[in-house]
């Protein structure tokens, strides 16, 4: 026994579908077009940003602080400290700390600068200003004897050699007596 089927009888007419079919497509097409054209535009402001984020990674620039204290974060580094420690107060009393400790009552920021040279362990080291004195009379250089202790004049070659010392920093040569002497600037790679 087979049961007949019928094909059921519709009310709609093909001319009476295809506009709306037709509709329902371009919808359809229409609405894929703008998403695609979105998400294209936010991929490519996502490409920006990211290239904007990298570019600025790479410009920022390290903190840079004195000498004295590239030195101390040496020392906390190899101690092992936590930041806890580098900026307690009661950690500044050794001699070496002294000139950070004075370096940071000069500003807030210091503090600042040096956290952030710690917890980072990125910083730049400032190069202090060397100077050569010149005997404005002789025309000689001024030198130190690190074995004798004593300073003499030199003429020629101002360059150091073992155990002696012609560069010296604006702080060394505050506390010299240095009246007849000219400050002659180091330049770059002397």
């Amino acid at each position: 026994m087979t049961k007949e089927m019928k094909r059921p009888t519709s009310h709609i007419s093909q001319n009476s579908i295809k506009p709306a079919l037709s509709k329902a497509v371009e919808f359809y097409t229409d609405n894929n077009r703008q998403a695609y054209e979105c998400i294209r535009e936010r991929d490519e402001y996502i490409d920006y940003l990211e290239s904007q984020v990298s570019n600025a990674k790479q410009q920022q620039a390290l903190p840079v602080v004195p000498e004295c204290v590239g030195i101390w974060i040496k020392k906390c580094q190899e101690l092992n400290w936590m930041i806890t420690d580098v900026l307690a107060p009661e950690s500044w009393s050794s001699d070496f700390a002294k000139d950070t400790e004075n370096w940071l009552k000069k500003s807030k920021e210091n503090f600042n600068l040096l956290a952030l040279a710690f917890i980072t362990g990125k910083y730049q080291v400032e190069k202090p200003q060397l100077f050569y004195l010149k005997n404005k009379i002789t025309g000689a250089y001024l030198y130190y004897d690190e074995a004798t202790k004593l300073y003499s004049d030199i003429v020629g070659n101002v360059e150091d050699f073992f155990g002696t010392k012609t560069k010296f920093t604006e702080a060394e040569i505050g506390s010299m007596e240095t009246g007849s002497y000219e400050l002659v600037p180091v330049e770059d790679g002397e």
